[in-house]
């Protein structure tokens, strides 16, 4: 199961970086052929747009993932492991109420734009709305995998509502458990 977890994270990051590559190619490819040919691509615009969007909705799947959103941890930073556990049950229920309505609407609006084309590139603007189905379905998922891994997995709810301070501290927790795993121990 971790693997084809990895699997699909290394598939995520490989569409955003691609997306991204695409749209610096598209964009940068359109700026030259306005000055320098007095022309452009007439579309390009409006895909950097339609993959800037799909873009940001991918990337907040993976943020979630890896427990890298904005948080504030200084109340539950307090709180006995049981503590944690019921709040991060709690918040996490509050999550998945939310992304069932985020479900809900993108899919309403999705469905009603199946055929209400998009203005330059003529693309269904279904595959627009239709990335808030799959963001609130995928990170349903990572919500109801940390939810048993909160309950279940023993130790777990440290790692989970642990939050960092910033790029500084996430390398000293990484180089620790990197000394740790070789052996060398704090």
């Amino acid at each position: 199961m971790k693997n084809a977890g990895k699997r699909l994270n290394s598939l995520l990051n490989i569409i955003i970086a691609s997306s991204l590559a695409f749209m610096a190619v598209l964009v940068f490819g359109n700026v030259v052929l306005r000055y320098a040919f007095n022309s452009g691509i007439v579309w390009s615009e409006e895909m950097s747009r339609f993959l800037f969007i799909w873009m940001c909705f991918l990337g907040s799947i993976g943020a979630m993932r890896d427990n890298q959103h904005l948080g504030v941890d200084m109340f539950i930073k307090k709180l006995s492991s049981g503590k944690k556990k019921v709040i991060f049950t709690f918040t996490n229920l509050l999550v998945l109420y939310i992304l069932w309505l985020i479900l809900d609407g993108s899919w309403k609006v999705a469905v009603s734009n199946l055929h209400t084309p998009a203005p330059v590139t003529g693309l269904p603007m279904f595959y627009i709305y239709i990335t808030g189905v799959m963001v609130s379905i995928c990170m349903g998922w990572v919500v109801i995998r940390n939810l048993y891994r909160a309950w279940f997995v023993e130790n777990s709810i440290e790692e989970l509502t642990r939050s960092m301070e910033s790029e500084e501290e996430l390398e000293l927790v990484l180089y620790e458990e990197k000394k740790i795993a070789q052996g060398g121990g704090m």
